[in-house]
């Protein structure tokens, strides 16, 4: 009795909040005694509850919270904008069986609704995209030929960019491990035995004399493997250039100067004199030397770079008997 006459002095809830609700006015109707009200929940929906139950927190939402949340008198947290794997939780999807739900965006453009435990768990990563991605990544390259390598099958093993490695048999017998990325791209198309072979033909190609090659003398392009940028040019700690060049094997020294453009100059003389000198050698000698192997045995080229007092020069023999 006590309590029912309590309820009919009931005190203005407009405008209070109990959880989720915020009471918005009262109604004419009556529930055990106890004034109604009607409520509009966070979610948007209004419902109708009485004092008794809103003061007592029997009732905190519209029923759009887990029960057993609600009954522990917290909320799920709100995972709005939140990342797991390739999903974006944009929106809370309808609570179902006490669980909370999620509207979530996949990277490939599909939509998917998942449990909070799913996403938190990590086992869900993906509209299932992924999981379909790599069982076509089990399926796609078994027995297919990529240049010398024939494919068997996939490791259990992956690249630093996720990229699964496969066995693979190559022409030569060997077998190799290899990448799909680097099997798809054609950065692999053999054991390394097809490489070998490029280098081997390419080496056969070139003409080497005394261990220097002629074709890249004459090819030789500016590099920026130093620190000045140019080739034989490196810059000093304590300021100006120094200037080397290599011929046959061997570095020499050809000073130190304080302006990059004067250490280039002195770079590309050598370069005229030594480099260029020694290629035009060449091609006089081994011209009549193709028309003459004899002449060729008994005259060998001779072209050396000795450093003197005065600077580098160049002994040759090629302008007397040619």
């Amino acid at each position: 009795m006590a309590e029912r006459a309590m309820a009919g002095k009931s005190k203005d809830l407009t405008g209070q909040r109990f959880g989720h609700l915020t009471a918005l006015e009262k109604t004419e109707e009556r529930f055990c005694g106890y004034v109604v009200w009607r409520c509009r929940c966070d979610c948007g929906r209004e419902i109708l509850a009485n004092t008794k139950y809103l003061q007592r927190g029997t009732v905190t939402d519209c029923g759009c919270i887990p029960k057993a949340v609600s009954r522990g008198r917290n909320t799920a947290a709100d995972l709005t904008g939140q990342r797991f794997g390739k999903l974006t939780v944009q929106s809370r999807a309808k609570s179902s069986r006490g669980h909370a739900y999620w509207n979530c965006l996949c990277d490939c453009g599909n939509t998917k609704i998942v449990s909070s435990q799913s996403l938190k768990s990590g086992r869900a990563l993906s509209c299932g995209c992924v999981n379909l991605w790599m069982n076509h990544m089990k399926a796609d390259l078994a027995g297919q030929r990529f240049g010398r390598l024939v494919v068997l099958e996939p490791t259990k093993e992956k690249s630093k960019k996720a990229s699964v490695y496969w066995r693979c048999r190559c022409d030569c017998g060997k077998e190799v491990e290899v990448t799909r990325d680097a099997l798809l791209s054609g950065a692999q198309k053999s054991c390394g035995c097809l490489r070998k072979e490029v280098q081997d033909s390419i080496r056969d190609r070139l003409t080497r004399v005394d261990g220097t090659c002629i074709e890249w003398l004459e090819k030789r392009k500016y590099r920026s493997d130093n620190t000045s940028g140019f080739r034989g040019v490196n810059e000093t700690r304590r300021g100006g250039y120094r200037v080397n060049i290599g011929f046959k094997g061997r570095r020499f020294y050809l000073g130190k100067y304080k302006t990059f453009d004067e250490a280039v100059q002195a770079r590309l003389e050598a370069e005229e004199m030594i480099h260029g000198g020694f290629v035009e050698s060449y091609r006089l000698w081994s011209e009549k030397a193709q028309a003459d192997a004899r002449w060729a045995e008994e005259n060998p080229l001779v072209f050396e770079v000795v450093k003197e007092k005065d600077g580098l020069h160049v002994i040759s023999n090629v302008r007397e008997i040619v």
